[in-house]
């Protein structure tokens, strides 16, 4: 009963937590040194109601924070100094999981395949048609709504698992191999109402709805 009333008021208070923060509204970003692009590109995204920001070279976007909400990037080949090419290896280098759509006025075959095989969500060969982009954004964000929230989850699984104790970590482990109460009792030399407890406790701070739910956040850990 303990566990029950403990495992409800911290779920309502994580919960509480959850509902108070909302998603920032998506955005765009645009790396092209021709300024008359980059003004088209942006009345264009701003048109359908995103959020966009422009730069004119790879360094300038490259000093900017990673964005929290989603986000893609509209990338120009070839530009001054760092190309677009070599932006995607910095980003990915460093970890900045961002879908990128390539516009290019001279692409090739060959700079394509490269550019797709390193995860970019489009390759359009200007001039295009303004839906064509707008199809590529809408795919580029959704694909990283997609990824943020797994990693949110990932965040939240992660978290949620230091706050078990040792000992529950233990219990946890046992049960998930499909150990009974009375089986992991033994083999942690502890009595089975013991791991009973905290069997409970882990299903409540783990947020697990199941032991199937509970194994399966097991294997993402």
């Amino acid at each position: 009963m303990f566990v029950q009333s403990y495992c409800h008021e911290r779920n309502a208070h994580v919960n509480a937590g959850a509902k108070s923060k909302r998603q920032g509204r998506p955005i765009v970003f645009v790396v092209d040194d021709d300024v008359s692009i980059r003004e088209a590109l942006s009345g264009l995204v701003r048109s359908v109601g995103l959020q966009v920001e422009t730069f004119s070279s790879a360094a300038e976007f490259l000093r900017q924070k990673p964005p929290t909400e989603p986000s893609c990037l509209v990338l120009d080949v070839s530009l001054p100094g760092l190309s677009g090419i070599e932006l995607q290896r910095e980003l990915t280098a460093a970890h900045r999981l961002i879908p990128i759509i390539f516009i290019t006025g001279h692409g090739d075959i060959p700079m394509t395949v490269q550019a797709m095989k390193a995860g970019a969500v489009e390759f359009l060969t200007k001039p295009f048609r303004d839906q064509e982009l707008l199809d590529s954004i809408e795919q580029a964000l959704e694909r990283d709504r997609e990824a943020l929230a797994r990693r949110a989850e990932s965040t939240g699984l992660h978290a949620r698992y230091e706050t078990l104790t040792p000992r529950e970590r233990e219990v946890m482990a046992l049960v998930v191999r499909g150990m009974l109460n009375k089986q992991a009792a033994a083999a942690l030399g502890t009595s089975e109402i013991t791991i009973k407890t905290h069997r409970g406790r882990v299903m409540c701070k783990m947020h697990a709805e199941s032991l199937a739910d509970l194994v399966r956040m097991a294997e993402r850990l």
